[in-house]
């Protein structure tokens, strides 16, 4: 490859010099291979193909149908392969460009003929001596006819089968809807017919439950009252004895009064026994004094 280099003109501008190198050989004409197509063979493969999408489609729009979900539910494509594969919306694709140089179409190669050789020879045949059009005609027609009506007579039976499949289809859809809405309105009467017959069943517990607990409430009351019969005397007596039931007045007394007066009788004597202290303090001092003198 030749080296490049970026000189700066005078005006300031740059401009690209680069090392003279030798033109590379290429061919004059285009490869015959790459060539464009035949105008005949595109026609022939484009009626190829829009045959082939009118069959695909013709066979899709006359194909039996798959009968609808029932409501709540729905179809779902599975793989009855027997290796699994997994599948994708969006195959995996790369593209690749590669830029050529453009190339002259080359001419047209004529067409070989071989040397003429051997003696030219003709025969002359008379009009009507080899092919005789009505008489050779008439089994051709009549082949082409019977294949046509029988074609028609198979296309119209496929269409009256294909009508009474649907119709069938039609019918065995109803009956399934009439079979589905019998189920859930079954289904409901007996879910109801089991939420009363489980209330039914709790109401009869809690009633026999409420008999037991006033049943055996009225045995314990009776217990108790014929227990505590004889009892009670004994218990009032005991507690009489104790001091649990006493005289208010005299409960008040010997609660409030008597510790009161103690306390005043006591602060009483306290007073009197200080006085003393203090008057035979007084005397002890006296005497001392009068004994020092």
């Amino acid at each position: 490859m030749a080296s490049q280099r970026y000189n700066q003109a005078p005006n300031g501008a740059y401009v690209s010099s680069t090392r003279p190198r030798p033109a590379s050989t290429r061919p004059k004409y285009k490869d015959p291979a790459r060539s464009q197509p035949d105008p005949a063979e595109l026609k022939k493969q484009q009626e190829a193909r829009r045959t082939a999408l009118a069959r695909k489609r013709a066979k899709e729009q006359f194909r039996l149908l798959t009968p609808e979900a029932p409501e709540g539910r729905k179809h779902k494509d599975v793989q009855t392969e027997l290796y699994l594969e997994e599948l994708s919306d969006y195959p995996e694709d790369a593209s690749v460009g590669c830029q050529t140089d453009a190339f002259l179409d080359r001419p047209a190669t004529p067409l070989f003929i071989p040397a003429k050789s051997g003696k030219d020879v003709a025969t002359q045949i008379e009009e009507g001596e080899l092919f005789d059009f009505d008489t050779e005609v008439q089994p051709v027609l009549e082949v082409l006819i019977g294949k046509t009506v029988e074609q028609a007579l198979l296309e119209v039976l496929e269409e009256e089968e294909l009508a009474s499949l649907r119709a069938q289809q039609r019918a065995f859809q109803e009956l399934r809807n009439a079979e589905i809405v019998e189920v859930q309105r079954l289904e409901e009467q007996e879910r109801r017919h089991r939420e009363e017959k489980v209330r039914r069943l709790k109401q009869q517990r809690e009633v026999l439950e409420n008999e037991r607990v006033i049943a055996e409430k009225i045995a314990a009351r009776g217990f108790a009252q014929q227990y505590l019969a004889d009892l009670l005397p004994s218990v009032y007596n005991t507690l009489r004895d104790q001091g649990y039931f006493y005289d208010p007045v005299q409960r008040d007394i010997e609660t409030g009064f008597l510790p009161w007066l103690m306390a005043e009788v006591d602060s009483a004597l306290e007073k009197q026994e200080t006085a003393l202290t203090m008057f035979d303090t007084l005397i002890y001092d006296v005497a001392n004094s009068r004994q020092k003198t």
